[in-house]
């Protein structure tokens, strides 16, 4: 009888034979600025958590504190069991952040986006999907049923060419794009989508899962940065970025909100976040909007480390090429696969944690930099002497 499950070691052979090959990597105790990697101490560039709030003491005891007075699980959907006061309290607190009606708490920024996108679209509708979209949004359009068409990335005249093209022929019509793309560090261009759905009777949703605490004067994301808040869209984020926690949420109007509660399938059929998950979220949330000197300093971190690699480019532009970036993921273009996984691993003897990420992640190889506002001006100057000394 032939092995049906044959196939896996096939595939697994060729993954590693295109050098796409991927493992795990523990950290020992909390995560930071320095992390603890098979006993070496390294300088942590590879980490989502820009505001170092993962490790703050405060997010811990009112976890802590939730557990003791809920438990470790919620138990159940939040329609049967599941709700807590809780998350009452987290979800007007992100409305109170992002300056809208109301907002909702998924058990995964994933779950938000995939069960929003169903909810809101169907096999008689469209999606507009910018072409560089994170695979949540990709794959919450594809499991819609609507018809989805990617448009260039971050190009609104070809976003119009495709509105033209496509719009008439369908009941609804659902915008999608990230606001700050992770794999590249360069933001959309909301304004010019907004005045094209307004145009087109197009709803919008943003997917603001690395702008959220980071991005605006209030932390409150690229809504808030581009002068946007207030305009008719749906935003989407996690918790487990620069909130440091774990999670998502959707927020937006009243009827939004209160239709996703009766539709949206990843919420209605799943677990409710965790009272842990939801209290760390309340206090960084919290944190945020009391504490904007974080911001500063990660913004300060941002720009000594841009302006050192600026000058690093021109030299090895050649070969290296530095990404355009207004966030504080940082993104150097590496030739193939194998250079790629070998730089990163001498940063790595040299005592620096950066990620090498290859397809399919992203279309081409490259080396992610992200900054966090714990990092002492001597690590990032760390940063820019190994990429010199490696690089040229």
């Amino acid at each position: 009888m032939a092995d049906p499950y044959e196939w896996l070691d096939r595939s697994l052979h060729i993954i590693q034979q295109a050098g796409w090959y991927r493992s795990v990597q523990p950290i020992d105790g909390i995560s930071g600025a320095t992390v603890l990697v098979n006993g070496r101490q390294l300088i942590n560039f590879a980490s989502n958590d820009y505001l170092g709030l993962a490790g703050d003491p405060r997010l811990a005891d009112a976890a802590i504190d939730a557990i003791k007075k809920w438990g470790t699980g919620s138990t159940g959907s939040r329609l049967l069991s599941g709700h807590r006061e809780i998350h009452y309290q987290l979800e007007q607190s992100i409305a109170r952040l992002k300056r809208t009606e109301d907002s909702l708490v998924f058990s995964s920024g994933y779950l938000a986006n995939v069960g929003t996108i169903m909810a809101l679209v169907g096999n008689r509708d469209l999606i507009l999907a910018d072409a560089y979209n994170h695979s949540s949004l990709k794959k919450g359009a594809l499991l819609s049923g609507a018809t989805v068409v990617e448009f260039k990335h971050g190009d609104p005249g070809d976003l119009l060419s495709k509105l033209n093209q496509f719009r008439l022929r369908y009941r609804r019509c659902l915008i999608l794009t990230d606001t700050v793309f992770s794999m590249d560090g360069d933001l959309c261009p909301l304004p010019e989508i907004l005045d094209l759905s307004e145009q087109f009777e197009a709803m919008v949703l943003v997917d603001e899962a690395h702008g959220t605490g980071v991005i605006g004067e209030g932390g409150a994301g690229c809504v808030e940065y581009f002068g946007c808040t207030g305009r008719p869209l749906i935003q989407m984020g996690t918790l487990s970025k620069a909130i440091g926690s774990l999670g998502g949420y959707v927020t937006g109007s009243f009827p939004l909100i209160d239709f996703l509660r009766n539709r949206c399938p990843s919420w209605i059929y799943t677990t409710g976040l965790s009272p842990a998950d939801t209290a760390a979220a309340l206090a960084a949330v919290r944190i945020i909007e009391i504490e904007p000197e974080r911001r500063y300093q990660l913004w300060q971190n941002v720009q000594a480390v841009k302006n050192n690699l600026y000058h690093w480019s021109q030299i090895t532009s050649q070969r290296y090429k530095l990404l355009p970036s207004q966030s504080p993921i940082l993104c150097i273009e590496m030739p193939n696969s194998q250079i790629t996984q070998q730089i990163g691993s001498q940063l790595q003897a040299l005592g620096l944690w950066v990620a090498a990420i290859r397809p399919p992640t992203t279309p081409t190889c490259r080396l992610r930099i992200t900054l966090m506002s714990t990092h002492t001006s001597h690590h990032c100057e760390q940063l820019s002497n190994a990429l010199t000394s490696l690089c040229y």
